[in-house]
């Protein structure tokens, strides 16, 4: 056994054994840290305990550990533990694996939890389109778009922000390609944020994504 199957084996045991929740907490921090792949079965596990912060050290180990901790998800998620789906929702928007869009696009829409609907949001602007053939890629962008047109008018701001940040990525994705088609509606849809919108901070975060997005070449 290597040093490295040492420690997390190690700190697995750490995890299963701890007897309170700060326990918890150290021990899930200590083995998201490691980013091992060998990790994802156990911390997919904690995202269904009644603990909030293990919960979020856990998302951020599995965001480091990448498409591994995705594909783990995309069997795993438990569809009556909601706590659970949500905290995998995250992990998926944060990891921008495309094989989870379909799940994203649903969850920005229909979930009822506001801060789920805002990852799910934000996360499709980190979609890693060049991980699907041309055809695939076109069409999903296309998707990402018409739903974050209508994301971007949620009734909760926060929602709304995350859109806008989705909207930027996609169409900066959009513009590698030439998608023109994408780029006119993705700028009036900001510009309407920033003329409209009865918050501040979507309206700034808009108009500055609005500076950042280069019209395709």
């Amino acid at each position: 056994m290597t040093e490295t199957d040492s420690l997390l084996r190690e700190r697995l045991q750490a995890v299963d054994s701890a007897d309170s929740a700060q326990g918890l907490l150290d021990s899930v921090e200590a083995l998201a840290e490691l980013a091992n792949p060998g990790a994802v079965d156990t911390l997919i596990k904690v995202l269904g305990y009644n603990n909030p912060g293990a919960a979020v050290a856990a998302v951020d180990g599995l965001i480091k550990i990448g498409a591994p901790a995705a594909s783990a998800l995309l069997t795993q998620i438990d569809g009556y533990n909601y706590g659970a789906r949500a905290w995998a929702l995250r992990v998926l928007s944060g990891i921008g694996d495309p094989r989870g869009l379909d799940l994203i696009l649903e969850t920005a829409v229909e979930d009822f939890s506001l801060s789920v609907r805002r990852a799910a949001a934000s996360g499709l602007g980190s979609i890693q389109w060049e991980k699907l053939p041309t055809d695939e890629r076109h069409q999903g962008q296309a998707r990402a778009t018409q739903t974050l047109l209508g994301v971007v008018k949620d009734t909760e701001w926060i929602v709304r922000y995350g859109a806008v940040v989705g909207l930027q990525g996609v169409a900066t994705a959009a513009a590698k390609e030439d998608l023109v088609n994408l780029h006119a509606p993705i700028v009036n849809g900001l510009q309407e944020r920033i003329e409209k919108d009865d918050t501040l901070a979507v309206q700034a975060r808009a108009q500055w994504a609005l500076s950042q997005i280069q019209p395709p070449i």
